[in-house]
């Protein structure tokens, strides 16, 4: 009998056509649950199917209108069919929902990196570590940030504090900062078809395991990183 566990499996092993099949045959059998069209909708998306993604997430938030996960994913794949103002206002929402997490601010951090805003970012990442100092994938990327600005001394102390959190030593004579946490973030590289600078859906935020001092929101990162992103 097909179950959840064989979408998921198949999934995970970046076998998307058949993770598809699985969850279009799951919904027809036992209707839309959330998990099926959430699942559904992340398999889409990294098929490139954004519209089809973006008609998932749509029916998940008339299930559960204020789900700042999935109002933070959609956000994503608005930004991929370049609908930017709209990903703005789902990333502002979620924030608005959820204002106490980090990882909201450095989410939308990231989307202002993508679209320019540089100034906005390094606010954002400011403000995900007041609230988690720990956050070594803010500090990482508030220093390239700053980098691409010109602010080497403020850059040079982010990539330094990004190093003490994760105990990263650079050998002797490599002064290079870790790489950028491009998750949103995964550990696979652009595809061949996606070399223009947007975020992809494989992986907008790569880090590494054990970022977050908050469980919960180390769980929601990871889990973040490994459904939707892939890093630049």
């Amino acid at each position: 009998m097909e179950t959840i566990e064989t979408g998921i499996s198949f999934y995970k092993e970046g076998k998307f056509d058949e993770a598809l099949a699985v969850f279009n045959r799951l919904i027809v059998n036992e209707g839309k649950l959330p998990a099926y069209l959430h699942y559904r909708a992340r398999i889409q998306s990294r098929l490139g199917a954004l519209e089809d993604a973006l008609t998932d997430f749509d029916s998940l938030l008339e299930l559960d209108t204020y789900n700042t996960t999935y109002i933070s994913d959609k956000a994503v794949v608005l930004h991929l069919l370049e609908r930017n103002h709209e990903a703005n206002e789902a990333f502002d929402q979620a924030l608005n929902l959820d204002p106490n997490n980090p990882y909201r601010y450095s989410s939308r951090a990231y989307f202002r990196d993508r679209i320019g805003d540089l100034k906005g970012a390094i606010e954002d990442y400011e403000r995900a570590i007041a609230l988690d100092p720990e956050d070594a994938v803010a500090h990482n990327n508030k220093g390239i940030v700053e980098e691409k600005l010109g602010y080497q001394k403020q850059s040079k102390q982010s990539f330094s504090e990004a190093d003490r959190i994760t105990g990263y030593k650079a050998p002797k004579g490599n002064e290079n900062p870790l790489p950028k946490i491009d998750t949103l973030k995964q550990e696979e590289s652009l595809d061949p078809s996606d070399q223009k600078d947007a975020i992809s859906l494989k992986g907008y935020f790569k880090t590494l395991s054990g970022i977050f001092t908050n469980k919960d929101t180390r769980e929601e990162f990871m889990a973040f990183i490994k459904t939707k992103f892939k890093g630049s």
